[in-house]
């Protein structure tokens, strides 16, 4: 049981605050600021999951990094790849529906790809979930110079 950010080993409390608040294993240090973080952007437990897993993965990206126009979940920028993390179910709307198309159209027009994964996903299926991103990025990878 270390902190993912310091590797810091974490005591049982430690441990369970943060696996109990976050689903992931930060340090008395590291928790706050990702609580902080969280409140601030409205993030998803979910986002910080993945930011983890693509972590522990090898994978270096950003959490809510500003893209000119909105702050999104996790972004990569080697590979151009911005993710966000959907967390509502309903019956989608017109106007989300133009919103959403804008946002993918804001992204394309800077040259990065937007993925949208179901909040779900990450919560029973987070290995899967990395792995997927990772064949995502390999094949971005493949047509794009990676920076």
């Amino acid at each position: 049981m270390k902190c993912l950010e310091c590797n810091r080993k974490l005591g049982y409390t430690d441990h369970k605050n943060s696996m109990d608040e976050l689903g992931v294993e930060l340090c008395s240090e590291h928790r706050p600021r990702i609580k902080k973080l969280m409140l601030t952007n409205n993030t998803p437990r979910e986002a910080i999951q993945l930011y983890y897993g693509l972590k522990e993965a090898g994978v270096s990206s950003m959490l809510e990094w500003w893209d000119g126009k909105k702050s999104i979940d996790i972004a990569i920028s080697r590979v151009k790849l911005n993710i966000e993390i959907d967390t509502e179910y309903h019956m989608m709307t017109h106007e989300q529906a133009i919103n959403d198309l804008e946002e993918a159209m804001h992204s394309f027009q800077n040259g990065f790809t937007t993925i949208r994964i179901p909040h779900v996903l990450i919560k029973y299926y987070l290995k899967e979930t990395v792995t997927n991103i990772l064949g995502i990025m390999e094949g971005l990878r493949v047509h794009i110079k990676a920076i």
